[in-house]
């Protein structure tokens, strides 16, 4: 998780919209079970917090549900929780994928962030011809990946993959996501393009299938990619309007469509 400093307050800085303090944990939850959180996030509970014994927390690890826990030890640097009750089930993430080239460190944060408000179910960064950022930290987007679920009272996490070259993935996309169709924001499409790939899709009786949404660096696509993504049967293109967007914005916006094609909204 991100450090937090010291003088946060649960107004401020909730892990959860609600304002209740919620975390994300790695173990397995189950009633009774007791677990020993690690450093930061003891720090954050007793200190931050100031959360003393008998407080209640909410659990979640993307696979169990979510769950009520007690404080049962307060201690700054390895606080233990007991587990009481599941006070939600596991959900499933839409099954949207954000496939997106990236940007600069502050923008990526919002990318991952914003995406896993969105209810992306995979982050997935590329390389295109033109993108300008070669190097990123997997763990820095998975850390907000986490922090967005806690704070939007998700109960799964996306997962965050590694970054590749576009056409490396492209290469191996019938075996690793077969079926799955790419909705490419092309900058060049006019109106309408959107509209006429949702035809599409329904045509096609693919309508609330999976989707990827492929969204390219502030330069846009090169010539090649935008003709070898043409070329593909399984992705259609798609305008985001008129409007010059910010490779983050365009994102989001990407998955806005998503979801609405997909039946999430």
């Amino acid at each position: 998780m991100k450090n937090r400093d010291d003088d946060d307050n649960t107004d401020e800085n909730p892990r959860c919209a609600s304002g209740k303090a919620r975390l994300y944990i790695e173990e397995s939850l189950s009633a009774g079970a007791s677990l020993t959180l690690e450093k930061e996030q003891s720090h954050y509970l007793v200190t931050v917090l100031r959360m003393g014994e008998g407080e209640a927390v909410l659990l979640f690890n993307g696979r169990d549900g979510e769950w009520a826990a007690r404080i049962a030890e307060a201690h700054k640097k390895n606080c233990v929780l007991e587990l009481t009750a599941q006070t939600r089930a596991q959900e499933p993430l839409p099954d949207i994928w954000l496939l997106f080239a990236p940007v600069k460190r502050a923008r990526l944060d919002f990318i991952a962030q914003k995406a896993t408000e969105m209810g992306a179910a995979v982050i997935q960064p590329v390389f295109t011809e033109r993108t300008v950022v070669t190097r990123l930290k997997d763990e820095r987007l998975q850390a907000n990946a986490v922090e967005a679920a806690e704070q939007c009272g998700l109960v799964a996490v996306p997962e965050v993959r590694e970054a590749e070259k576009l056409g490396a993935l492209l290469a191996k996309w019938d075996e690793i996501a077969p079926g799955r169709r790419i909705l490419f924001c092309d900058e060049n499409e006019g109106p309408g393009a959107t509209r006429a790939a949702l035809e599409k899709l329904a045509a096609d009786g693919a309508k609330g299938s999976p989707l990827a949404v492929l969204v390219g660096p502030e330069g846009g696509f090169s010539p090649g990619e935008r003709e070898m993504l043409r070329g593909r049967s399984d992705t259609l293109a798609i305008s985001l309007g008129p409007r010059i967007m910010r490779a983050d914005t365009a994102a989001i916006a990407a998955l806005a469509v998503a979801g609405l094609m997909l039946g999430d909204w």
